[in-house]
């Protein structure tokens, strides 16, 4: 009875342990399910990431343009294998329906070949080709150096645009290694994935035709820069030697321009006559004019033996097509050189066809003389004043040219004609004329006198009278006396009609001093008198019976 109770407390001991570690086996069952479920949701999350960053990668590398060449390089492969795979199809099969389809899909596999023909050979071609370098027009003046400038604004930006290409593929490059480092953490969570060991295949055949475009465009490009920075060092060579010539060229024009301020300067404390001394202002501003324009041409002309024969040449054609321009400008340089005529000279002008103008010279340039037409004797005749006449300086050699206040002269001669009848007292009244001359002329004779005995010294003029002069001379209807006397060269108008109303009162207080002036004289026969009273007479005596018989009617 104890063995039995032995054994029976065995067997339920042994059966307790078994059922224990039954529990045991099962619980660390469940505990590797757990594990092994939690590490594949680890897993399937990890993928999902890097899916997600191969997918932003792909994002951000679809635009670009290297990518985007390659593609379409790829396509047309596609395109020439499936294809030729038709054309294989096509040899096989007898059915007339089949074959016209298989032709239908041959000609829209060739209008898309055909899009994309210019991917046929390298894909990189195109990106990889330079623009050839801007044809370079050599900077030959200081006017140029923009021009310069922009051109080297265009080679930098020509260059950059390459470069910026190059950036382009190295950035792709770097991306699409990340996409194979992706790739590759996803095969090793997936070693056995088709698609993922696929994609890796393709992906490093891609990265190394990419590599191997990028050492060729980095190697392109240096050749490219060095080109494009060899012709930029060339145009800042010229555009430096340019600005020495331009500072040079300032220089000497600030020195000319320095030294006529000076002249200017010396001219005006010296020379007080306001005419000439803008004669000599003109002169000097000529003169700085021809040498800048000198300097210019001299240092800009390379060869200047060359410039003077065809300047030679041009000359004589130029002589003879225009003689007129070249004869004025030979014209001022006597008028300049000699001081014939002046700015503020009066003088008259006649032309060919018998025209005169009289006025104020304004100004003397290198072709023609201005002149103000002021009111003259020759303004009362054609009733036209004020206009600004342009007379050519090469009148001088062919026309009759006055000049009114030449070397300082400001007096000319003036004349009244006065006409008498033949029983007047001439006598008393050329001495009232004279008399009256005398006094209102006076000042303009003193000044005469004086302007007179300068001009002495440099023309022969031999005992010059400059006093009131009169003459007597026979006319038809009287006796004409005529009273010269000096006058104002600018104001001969206004002297004239001073004197002649003192004249005109003072002959009206004479009785025995008549003017003459044409008259008529009608005489009549006596029976012609008597006839026109009668005639006369009836018209009178006919007015008054109808104003009768009017009045009875009324």
């Amino acid at each position: 009875m104890r063995v039995l109770f032995l054994l029976f407390i065995s067997f339920v001991a042994i059966f307790a342990d078994a059922n224990k570690t039954e529990n045991n086996l099962d619980k660390n069952l469940t505990n590797l399910d757990l594990a092994q479920t939690k590490e594949a949701n680890i897993t399937k999350n990890i993928i999902e990431n890097l899916q997600k960053d191969l997918k932003n990668i792909n994002e951000t590398i679809k635009d670009n343009i290297w990518l985007t060449q390659y593609q379409n390089h790829l396509s047309y492969q596609k395109l020439i294998k499936e294809r030729n795979e038709l054309e294989k199809q096509l040899k096989n099969i007898k059915n007339k329906d089949k074959r016209e389809t298989i032709l239908d899909d041959i000609k829209i596999y060739d209008e898309q070949i055909l899009l994309l023909s210019e991917f046929e050979s390298m894909p990189f071609s195109r990106l990889l080709e330079t623009k050839d370098i801007p044809e370079y027009k050599k900077i030959s003046t200081p006017f140029t150096i923009l021009s310069g400038l922009s051109y080297i604004k265009q080679l930098n930006s020509e260059k950059d645009e390459y470069k910026s290409k190059l950036n382009q593929i190295v950035t792709l490059v770097e991306k699409l290694k990340e996409k194979n480092d992706i790739l590759m953490t996803i095969n090793s969570y997936i070693p056995n994935d088709e698609n993922t060991t696929k994609s890796l295949s393709e992906l490093n055949f891609t990265i190394t035709e990419f590599k191997s475009a990028k050492s060729l465009g980095k190697t392109t490009y240096d050749v490219y820069g060095k080109r494009i920075d060899d012709r930029i060092n060339l145009v800042r060579s010229d555009i430096k030697i340019q600005l020495k010539r331009a500072f040079s060229i300032a220089g000497w024009i600030i020195f000319i321009l320095l030294l006529s301020f000076i002249f200017k300067f010396i001219v005006k404390k010296s020379i007080k006559d306001n005419e000439r001394s803008y004669m000599a202002n003109k002169f000097i501003n000529f003169l700085n004019f021809t040498l800048i324009i000198l300097i210019l041409i001299f240092a800009y002309i390379d060869n200047v033996s060359y410039l003077v024969t065809v300047l030679g040449f041009a000359s004589a054609g130029l002589a003879i097509a225009m003689k007129d321009m070249f004869m004025s400008m030979l014209g001022w340089g006597v008028i300049m050189i000699g001081g014939t005529f002046r700015v503020g000279d009066r003088i008259k002008a006649r032309k060919a066809n018998g025209e005169i103008y009289v006025g104020d010279i304004i100004d003397i340039s290198l072709l023609r003389m201005t002149i103000y037409e002021d009111v003259t004797m020759t303004t009362r005749e054609t009733r036209r004043a004020g206009r600004i006449i342009f007379v050519p300086n090469n009148y001088i050699f062919t026309e009759l040219i006055s000049n009114y206040t030449h070397s300082g002269m400001k007096t000319v001669w003036d004349g009244i004609d006065i006409l008498l009848t033949f029983d007047s007292n001439y006598k008393k009244a050329t001495y009232i004329v004279k008399n009256i001359a005398r006094q209102y002329s006076k000042g303009y004779t003193d000044i005469a006198k004086k302007q007179m005995n300068k001009l002495r010294t440099q023309y022969s003029i031999k005992s010059p009278s400059v006093e009131p002069r009169i003459f007597h001379f026979f006319e038809p209807y009287g006796i004409l006396i005529s009273i010269w006397y000096m006058t104002d060269s600018y104001a001969t108008l206004g002297l004239r009609s001073t004197i002649s109303g003192e004249i005109l009162e003072a002959f009206e207080k004479e009785d025995d001093i008549k003017i003459a002036y044409p008259t008529q004289t009608l005489l009549f026969r006596k029976e012609d008198l008597l006839e026109n009273k009668k005639e006369m007479i009836k018209k009178a005596l006919n007015e008054e019976l109808k104003n009768k018989e009017l009045s009875d009617k009324g």
